[in-house]
């Protein structure tokens, strides 16, 4: 069993760095020099992921960036206050921590928040582990086996520009029509009613941009939207209705990525249930309405995965972003208990 003070160090420590996406290298720098300290080889590879390989009967995995967001580093009454706290350096120091005690494989991938640059990397650069554990905040006592996945798209149009009296639609009408049929057309019939938000397609549009071009010859406009896609449903269907609903315009699709469900009854989901009781837990099987690296891995591996981690998701991006120390003792002896279970 780890010293607790060891695991609250380095979470200040990391909590303590400024590592939005993209600006990583810090903190990537500070858990190499952990995983030295404690006589583990570990570097930074080509896209800047922390590795450091051993036991790859189970690999630790969560991601080294945060979002933006200043929130000043202060422990109160056993809370670490800070962002990143939660989303995602509880669970990447809790599972740096796990991955020294017990010998088992370790990467801190970067830029989780904005492209999973790092996760594509390591699906593409080296071999699936035998089992595998994203570090995303399900409550110490929280396992979370499902994802829905997410498909991105730009609409593009161009108009003739013209008097605003005219009644033809320009660009900014046509792209705010189409998003407005891809809504329509991924709601239920009026007869229906709205089933789990786990289990149905969802739309945000996240930005529109628009106007008259420089040359005043011409109107454009652009739309960025995003499909979020439950396990029954693939991002080429969400594709091809999203597509038929195009009568002005066109669509460039960004690299999909699917959803995954995984199966409770793998060895490595019944030791995460061991181990939350052995710790004095009732384990929570979850399913997450968002998408997260788990997927890309999903998408390459055959092996089992859950994604596991201390926090409350809820305080995800929040400018209260918090973490109660005790939860992140708690989710490294559940981890380290794992680690223990699984190997030979």
């Amino acid at each position: 069993m780890s010293d607790a003070s060891v695991g609250r160090g380095l979470l200040v420590d990391l909590v303590s760095i400024d590592s939005p996406s993209g600006e990583e290298r810090e903190a990537a720098e500070r858990l190499v020099a952990f995983f030295e300290e404690h006589d583990r080889e570990a570097w930074l590879d080509e896209v800047g992921n922390v590795r450091a390989p051993a036991d790859d009967r189970l690999l630790l995995t969560s991601h080294v960036d945060t979002v933006p967001g200043e929130i000043p580093v202060r422990t109160e009454d056993g809370v670490l206050w800070g962002r990143g706290s939660v989303d995602a350096t509880g669970p990447l120091a809790a599972m740096a921590v796990a991955a020294v005690e017990t010998g088992v494989s370790f990467v801190g991938v970067v830029r989780e928040e904005t492209d999973s640059r790092g996760a594509w990397h390591l699906i593409e650069e080296r071999e699936a582990p035998d089992a595998l554990v994203n570090g995303e905040p399900s409550g110490w006592d929280g396992i979370t086996l499902g994802y829905r996945g997410m498909l991105s798209g730009t609409y593009v149009a161009t108009s003739e520009s013209g008097h605003t009296s005219r009644p033809e639609p320009n660009a900014i009408q046509h792209a705010v029509r189409w998003w407005n049929r891809v809504e329509e057309a991924f709601a239920p019939d009026e007869d229906e009613e709205w089933g789990p938000v786990f289990e149905r397609v969802t739309t945000k549009p996240v930005k529109i941009e628009g106007g008259t071009d420089p040359d005043g010859l011409s109107v454009s406009a652009t739309l960025d939207g995003q499909f979020r896609i439950p396990p029954d449903t693939t991002p080429d269907e969400v594709r091809e209705i999203a597509d038929g609903r195009l009568e002005e315009g066109t669509v460039n699709w960004g690299r999909p990525i699917p959803p995954v469900m995984e199966s409770p009854r793998t060895d490595l989901a019944r030791a995460f249930r061991v181990a939350i009781r052995q710790t004095g837990g009732d384990p929570r099987l979850l399913r997450k309405t968002g998408t997260s690296d788990m997927n890309v891995y999903a998408s390459a591996w055959e092996c089992p995965m859950v994604t596991y981690g201390p926090g409350d998701s809820d305080l995800d991006h929040a400018p209260d972003e918090r973490l109660n120390l005790a939860e992140f003792d708690r989710s490294i002896a559940v981890l380290e208990a794992v680690g223990e279970r699984i190997r030979p």
